[in-house]
């Protein structure tokens, strides 16, 4: 495990406000073997120049880039095909890991011998102020668990490519996180939480889980066209959904 390379996969658009701190949390890991791939969106910003300047600084970091926006599932993809790591970890590049983020992960893969690891996170405003905020990690997730609501923050997910093999997002623009998780967890059984928050998530204004009619509609789509459940069912699983998520999942949110 001390010797297992990590490919970090940093889909990226329009942030070049916020890229070079989410690349710094990468760099600044007690955990050195690494590659980070950041793919950049067709990004209209500066956000692609000052990822081809931080490449040059540090050998490990490689990128991509589309033609045309895409969307995170796509660009995530785009690094999975190219990653080489025994590990596949994601971060967005917005959002920032703290130092021991990876060590930490990786040590608890090992000695529990699981596919899939999390942890709990910290929630930060978009000037990077904390919001007082810490989403604690479940510390078992089942997959059956994981149906009733995405308790999975991807900025905190890694999975054993050794075991699991290469799994790759859903070709859907948003909710392509919770599908992806869902595949990971469903294939190699049950994830293991953390309950140390390792990592720092950026609310931005707009985001689409701050958007609950968005977040109802792309939630039934991976019910029913991604699961393929049918439409009663997919029904059933929303009113579950919604349970689960505004009433239940609030126990997960901590303030400090």
């Amino acid at each position: 495990m001390e010797n297992s390379l990590v490919s970090v996969i940093m889909p990226a658009f329009n942030a070049e406000n916020f890229i070079e701190i989410a690349v710094e949390s990468v760099i600044s890991q007690t955990y050195s073997n690494w590659e980070l791939f950041i793919i950049d969106d067709a990004s209209t910003d500066a956000t692609f120049s000052k990822a081809e300047k931080l490449a040059k600084q540090d050998s490990r970091i490689k990128i991509l880039q589309n033609q045309k926006n895409s969307g995170t599932g796509v660009s995530r993809n785009k690094g999975i095909k190219a990653a080489q790591g025994d590990f596949i970890a994601f971060l967005d590049a917005d959002d920032q890991w703290k130092p021991k983020k990876l060590q930490i992960q990786l040590q608890t893969m090992q000695e529990q011998d699981v596919s899939v690891c999390f942890s709990s996170y910290l929630q930060i405003d978009e000037s990077g102020t904390s919001r007082n905020e810490i989403i604690e990690a479940l510390p078992t997730l089942t997959y059956q668990k994981l149906l009733k609501s995405n308790y999975l923050g991807n900025l905190t997910g890694i999975y054993s490519v050794k075991k699991l093999g290469k799994i790759y997002a859903p070709q859907i623009r948003k909710r392509q996180d919770w599908a992806f998780w869902l595949e990971a967890v469903k294939k190699g059984g049950p994830a293991i939480g953390i309950q140390q928050c390792l990592a720092k998530y950026r609310v931005r204004k707009g985001s689409i889980s701050r958007n609950k009619l968005e977040l109802l509609k792309y939630n039934f789509n991976i019910y029913y066209k991604i699961l393929g459940f049918s439409f009663i069912k997919s029904i059933g699983y929303m009113l579950i959904f919604l349970k689960e998520h505004f009433l239940v999942k609030k126990k997960q949110v901590k303030k400090i």
